[in-house]
């Protein structure tokens, strides 16, 4: 029980195949994907590629703090590390789009939260749909 517990631990390295490679990054491919349509489209394109460094920076960074995280031995660096990816991500999001705002105009601001929260939600739905059901590591026999 142990062992499948510790394969469900992101950045452990035990649950890395080809496919899921691909789809836990989904997010980030999307965003790459999506700047020809802007540049095409000629939609605000300051605050598209603000958002798109942004995010792409802020994940990747945020991946790392949580897989040192993970490796951690002490329960409180483990939970500041944690909590230190998630509300440092969310301020630092929340800033790329301030910065697209104020450092562009009003429809760069518009189109840099629009990238962040599609960006977002393709990763949150990923992460549900990887993660699995919820009962299947808890409550096992003891």
């Amino acid at each position: 029980m142990v062992a499948r517990a510790a394969a469900r631990q992101p950045g452990t390295g035990s649950d890395h195949t080809p496919g899921l490679g691909i789809a836990r990054y989904l997010d980030v491919i999307l965003v790459v994907a999506s700047a020809p349509f802007v540049l095409l489209a000629s939609m605000p394109r300051f605050g598209y590629a603000l958002a798109a460094a942004g995010w792409i920076v802020i994940r990747f960074a945020s991946e790392a703090i949580k897989r040192r995280a993970w490796h951690a031995r002490d329960t409180r660096a483990r939970a500041a590390l944690h909590l230190t990816a998630i509300l440092g991500r969310v301020w630092l999001i929340a800033l790329v789009v301030l910065v697209a705002r104020f450092a562009g105009s009003n429809s760069d601001g518009i189109a840099a939260a629009v990238v962040v929260l599609a960006a977002f939600t393709v990763e949150l739905i990923i992460s549900v749909v990887l993660r699995g059901p919820l009962s299947s590591g808890l409550g096992g026999s003891r």
